[in-house]
């Protein structure tokens, strides 16, 4: 067994790995500059003035097979659009998960409404149905379940709590384009779903959003909150029929998101190959276990979650992914580190000046829901035992082959870490 490089050893891997954050591990290229080119000519980079925002949304509606897509700034912006089509009350509860980025949050406050969260699957870190079930109250109107790092969240029975207890069910796409669920896609079998074109994301255009539904009221009142309730962006007279805010895309992510959308189905499927392949080189290896989907649901691997078992491993996560890093193998521990409401934006309650709104606010009795250690246990744990490997379609072979040998190489060395710790 050769010595660990966290001992001065050999690496596994010298070369960095393609990443999604850079034009490595991106496909950008000529196809973006040829629609660019002609956004920049026409002198419209406004979306009242050119066609190629609209565009994008048909043809991202007509991908998802959905009547109704509505392209934003950002994929915060893309929830927020959703929520605003809703028009909750001010003190309305919106169930949500709590492993995820703020963008999934920010929206929820912004319409001066309270965000509750569920506890997850630890296997799939996705909202648990049974625990959502547990914090519906006479205030819950809308429920977000996050189909986290591209595996589909089980929808069957969070769509039946809906429908018993009358309420919307936005699904936060931002991680998991095409990602399946019994033959659906995320995103189509809640009222809206919501996706981010933000750098790191399957597609991108640097930053925007896409929020789709099947429902004809809803996705006109979708339309007009992204464009400050002002019908047909701006062709026509001036009239604000509702309340809006402005999260018009430009023409010059619109041309992008237009390449972008042709490159995405193969996209995922490099990615579920190489994420296959990973998973086909490491399972059996006790403590280390590989994604977990519900029945009937198809991952795409926005990240490779892989769950550690620390008490058969004998050393902590944070070891684990620090001799993996030490390696050459760009893994890191528990994803956003605690559970997103155990954050000062959160659990100050302080968002609006001095105010704690929309927790105590006039309209409404006070509200008691808290956030505390302890709150989501499952989610702590499932965080506690998470590694982040990343996954894009960038990756060779030789990639995949890498990322196992490292995984093999630490896990043979285990005796060693055991006894010496990170010295």
């Amino acid at each position: 067994m050769s010595a660990l490089a966290l001992y001065g050893g050999e690496p596994v891997r010298s070369q960095p790995f393609p990443t999604i954050a850079n034009a490595s591990g991106r496909t950008f290229g000529a196809e973006e500059l040829a629609l660019l080119r002609e956004v920049i000519e026409s002198g419209s980079l406004n979306r009242g003035h050119g066609r190629k925002v609209a565009q994008l949304e048909e043809e991202f509606a007509a991908l998802y097979g959905v009547k109704h897509c509505t392209a934003s700034t950002s994929g915060t912006a893309a929830i927020h659009v959703a929520l605003g089509a809703i028009n909750p009350e001010p003190g309305d509860e919106v169930i949500t998960a709590p492993i995820t980025d703020v963008g999934t949050v920010i929206p929820i406050l912004l319409q001066n409404c309270i965000p509750v969260f569920a506890d997850v699957d630890p296997a799939t870190f996705n909202m648990d149905p049974e625990d959502l079930r547990r914090r519906i109250t006479e205030r819950t109107k809308v429920i977000i379940p996050v189909h986290l790092t591209g595996g589909p969240c089980d929808m069957d029975p969070i769509m039946k709590i809906a429908e018993e207890h009358h309420l919307y069910v936005i699904e936060d796409c931002s991680q998991a384009y095409l990602t399946e669920y019994k033959g659906k896609w995320v995103g189509t079998i809640g009222h809206f779903g919501c996706f981010s074109l933000q750098q790191s994301k399957h597609i991108s255009t640097g930053d925007g959003g896409l929020t789709i539904t099947n429902d004809d009221g809803l996705g006109e009142r979708a339309t007009l909150f992204a464009n400050k309730g002002w019908p047909n962006y701006g062709s026509g007279g001036r009239d604000y029929v509702m309340f809006g805010c402005n999260y018009r895309m430009t023409e010059l992510q619109g041309a992008v998101g237009l390449a972008q959308l042709t490159k995405l189905p193969d996209a995922v499927r490099a990615r579920q190959e190489r994420a296959a392949l990973l998973t086909s080189l490491i399972s059996g290896i006790p403590g280390v276990l590989t994604p977990a989907v519900p029945q009937g649901g198809v991952h795409t691997f926005w990240f490779y979650p892989l769950r550690v078992d620390q008490q058969v491993l004998g050393i902590s996560t944070g070891l684990f992914a620090q001799a993996l890093s030490e390696e050459g193998i760009p893994a890191s521990a528990h994803y956003i580190g605690k559970p997103i409401f155990l954050y000062d934006l959160l659990r100050s309650k302080q968002v609006f000046g001095a105010s704690h709104c929309p927790w105590d606010c006039p309209r409404r009795p006070v509200s008691t829901v808290r956030y505390e250690p302890g709150a989501c246990p499952q989610t702590e744990k499932a965080l506690d035992d998470l590694v982040v490997l990343p996954m894009n379609e960038k990756f060779t072979e030789q990639d995949v082959r890498d990322l196992a040998a490292g995984i093999h190489k630490v896990v043979e060395a285990l005796p060693d870490l055991r006894q010496r710790g990170a010295a």
